[in-house]
């Protein structure tokens, strides 16, 4: 599903933050990438999203070659990403209906569709009671189980949850990483990018560690190792 051939990325002058990277990762899979910081996480998940382009070397996403897909393109791949933020990125200004809906809004989908589609992921994600509430009324958990809606709505391939529980605590955590495991029991790929050791080690999953901008290890079933 993703594919990173050979890749390097060099930002000017010679600021290498990701060398020879080459790893591919199959519909369905749950992965961490774990690293220090400026190991080159975010580096690696803004290549897959398409924001950035590889000095070196070939990213592929469902078979294309990035490079050789026109803007148009690239902007539809981007719909089949869902993209969950450390930070929320939530709408203050908007109910928690309206900050799930207001996503579905931006790809044209209709009212009929989105009155059907977003009490669905409001009960998937347990806000349904608090669905005309506002995000400052709402816990650091909460907060980031409606980004988590907001990334799941159109119905991703691949949701990327970069550093999703950096401000939680081991409660929330537990919370936010149990529904991901739940997201990716029904069919979606995760790609986890976290510096939390335990979160890694009761995971179990398969874990890819960036070093220096290069991959040390790949391995299922992995551990938080630096």
């Amino acid at each position: 599903m993703i594919k990173f051939k050979n890749v390097t990325k060099i930002y000017p002058p010679e600021r290498v933050v990701l060398q020879d990277i080459t790893f591919e990762i199959k519909k369905g899979e749950f992965v961490s990438v774990v690293g220090k910081s400026g190991s080159g996480k975010t580096t690696l998940t803004r290549l897959i999203l398409g924001l950035e382009d590889p000095t070196q070397g070939e990213v592929f996403f469902c078979d294309m070659n990035m490079e050789d897909v026109d803007c148009k393109k690239v902007q539809e791949l981007r719909r089949k990403i869902g993209v969950i933020y450390q930070d929320y990125k939530l709408l203050p200004t908007k109910t928690v209906y309206e900050n799930v809906s207001y996503i579905m809004e931006v790809e044209g989908r209709g009212d009929k569709e989105i009155d059907c589609e977003v009490p669905k992921v409001l009960d998937i994600i347990g806000l349904t009671e608090k669905h005309d509430n506002f995000p400052t009324e709402l816990s650091g958990g909460e907060q980031q189980r409606l980004a988590i809606a907001r990334a799941l709505v159109n119905h991703p391939e691949i949701i990327i949850a970069d550093e999703p529980t950096g401000n939680l605590d081991p409660y929330n955590t537990y919370e936010v990483i149990s529904l991901l495991q739940k997201i990716n029991t029904a069919g979606t790929t995760i790609i986890l990018a976290t510096h939390d050791r335990e979160v890694i080690n009761k995971l179990g999953k398969r874990v890819i560690t960036i070093e220096n901008g290069r991959i040390i290890r790949d391995e299922e079933a992995g551990r938080f190792i630096i």
